[in-house]
Formats: C-alpha cells, sequence, structure tokens
C-alpha cells in the first residue's frame, strides 16, 4: 500500500505484535482485542491479572460507545480503531449495524481482520485511512467513535470537521482523551517535544484542554452531549502496566518516563480521563 503523509510510528504496537509472534500469552490475553485503558468501578487492592485488564479494556470500550447512544440499525465507524475489540463490543450488543473499521496502520486491520468476522444480520469492513481526511461520502453515518486515540491525530479541529461531516443530521460522536488541566499544559507542550514526539507511545499530542474541545466542537458545528470524568476509574492500569513491562520485548526507558508521568499527573488530578460525546443538529 502507498505511505500516508503521516503515518506515525507507533513503537508500542511494534512491541505488541512482536510479543504476540513469540507466543506470550499474557501479553495476547491482555492486548490481543483492546490496546487502551481499562474501566473499573473500584480500584483493587492488587495489580490485575491479565484477564481481568482485558475485561476491564472491554468494560472501557463499551462506556464509550455506549455513550454514543449506539441503536440497532444504525452505521458505525470506529476510527483508530486498533485491533477491533469496540467493533467487536458492539457486534455483540446490537443488530442490523454496519461496522467500519479504520485505521493508518495497515498491521492493526490486518489483525483485526482475522480475528472477527461479523454476527449474523451484521457487517463488519475494514479500512485504511486518515482519520482527518476520511475517505466517506457526506452524511454516512449515524455514529463515529474514537476511543483512546485521538491523541495520535495532526490535527484535532480537522478530524472535527470530518466527522461532522460524515455524520447524518442527528448522528453521533464520542470519544475518549486524556485531557490535561491548565496547570499541565507547559509540561504536555514540552511532552510534545521529548519524550511525547520519539517515545514508545509515538507522536503524542495532550495538550486539548476541556475548553479547547468545547471550542472544537462548537466550531465544528457540534451540540454537548457528555463530558464525563473518568479518571478514577481507569487507575489501576498503571499497575498493571508495571507488572507486564517486563514481557514487552522493545520496552523503552521513554515508556517508563511516559507512563509514570501520565500516572503521577492523573493521580494528583492535572489530567483526566473523559469521555465526550457531541450530537450533530438535525432528526
Amino acid at each position: 500500500m502507498a505511505r500516508h503523509s503521516h503515518d506515525p510510528r507507533l513503537p508500542y504496537f511494534d512491541a505488541l505484535l512482536e510479543s504476540f509472534e513469540a507466543g506470550d500469552m499474557a501479553v495476547s490475553e491482555a492486548f490481543g482485542h483492546h490496546v487502551h485503558w481499562g474501566y473499573w468501578d473500584e480500584e483493587p487492592d492488587r495489580a490485575p491479572t491479565p484477564g481481568e485488564f482485558a475485561a476491564a479494556a472491554e468494560r472501557l470500550s463499551r462506556e464509550v460507545w455506549q455513550a454514543a447512544g449506539i441503536r440497532d440499525g444504525e452505521r458505525v465507524v470506529d476510527v483508530g480503531c486498533g485491533f477491533g475489540g469496540t467493533l467487536a463490543s458492539i457486534d455483540a450488543h446490537r443488530g442490523g449495524v454496519a461496522l467500519t473499521g479504520l485505521n493508518i496502520d495497515h498491521r492493526q486491520l490486518l489483525r483485526a481482520a482475522r480475528m472477527h468476522a461479523p454476527s449474523a444480520g451484521n457487517t463488519l469492513a475494514w479500512l485504511r485511512a486518515d482519520a482527518c481526511a476520511l475517505p466517506f461520502a457526506d452524511a454516512s453515518f449515524d455514529v463515529v467513535l474514537a476511543v483512546e486515540c485521538i491523541f495520535h491525530f495532526p490535527d484535532r479541529r480537522r478530524f472535527f470537521a470530518e466527522a461532522w461531516r460524515v455524520l447524518k443530521p442527528g448522528g453521533r460522536l464520542a470519544l475518549s482523551d486524556f485531557v490535561p488541566g491548565r496547570a499541565l499544559l507547559p509540561a504536555a507542550v514540552a511532552a510534545g517535544f521529548w519524550p511525547g514526539s520519539r517515545g514508545f507511545y509515538g507522536k503524542v499530542d495532550m495538550r486539548c484542554t476541556a475548553d479547547r474541545y468545547a471550542r472544537l466542537a462548537a466550531e465544528a458545528g457540534f451540540l454537548p452531549l457528555l463530558d464525563r470524568d473518568i479518571t478514577r476509574n481507569t487507575l489501576p492500569t498503571y499497575p498493571f502496566l508495571r507488572r507486564l513491562s517486563p514481557r514487552l520485548r522493545e520496552l523503552r526507558l521513554s515508556a517508563v518516563a511516559e507512563t509514570l508521568f501520565a500516572e503521577l499527573a492523573s493521580r494528583l488530578g492535572f489530567l483526566r480521563y473523559r469521555i465526550l460525546a457531541f450530537r450533530k443538529p438535525g432528526d
């Protein structure tokens, strides 16, 4: 396939895929379907097991797609779809849905296509494309999802405009993201140079505050539906990552630094994990 103009460097996906190929069952169990943080009702007393983390990651996906109010018979596109876990979750709980997973990394799409087949009455397609230049006609979808991936996009404003364009009147956009408070912005800006631009998680932009999200949505024409802070529910992710990290073959010092930064900022209240949902005006 032709190289996209801003194909991301994603060392953490390199590490995961190498661990899968090496037959590491713990890494495969934890991240084989979802590659994002987990969701717990209460913080456990010990680090979660790989199976417990996988269940928590499934719960987080469900929290996001339920925030979009997905109903039977709707058309849904999940941008930055990873290994397809979110669409598989929707497929298992909704009928008559047309589901599309979009990603700029063909390796993730190949694994998603191998792992997931649609239930009877549903459709499931995988497409390599840019989330900021969606290859769909206007008013094509009822729902656009972006689960813990928007910080990789080169331009959030362009993504919001594209999401608005491809949504039908009354359509919804739901996403999850790490949202900084104003006090964290200087550090978030610095992280855009290092390690955020060359680190384990690839190029990451964590400079989008809640106020900026509100402005971006309003500029695109969206109405707010939901702004939910679930930071507390995601905190068990960090001890799990520390427990699992020795198993990742390509773990870098930057991975430790970036994850520790996110954990400290989250526990101190400077970085919040939020689910945001918006609606395009119309029927």
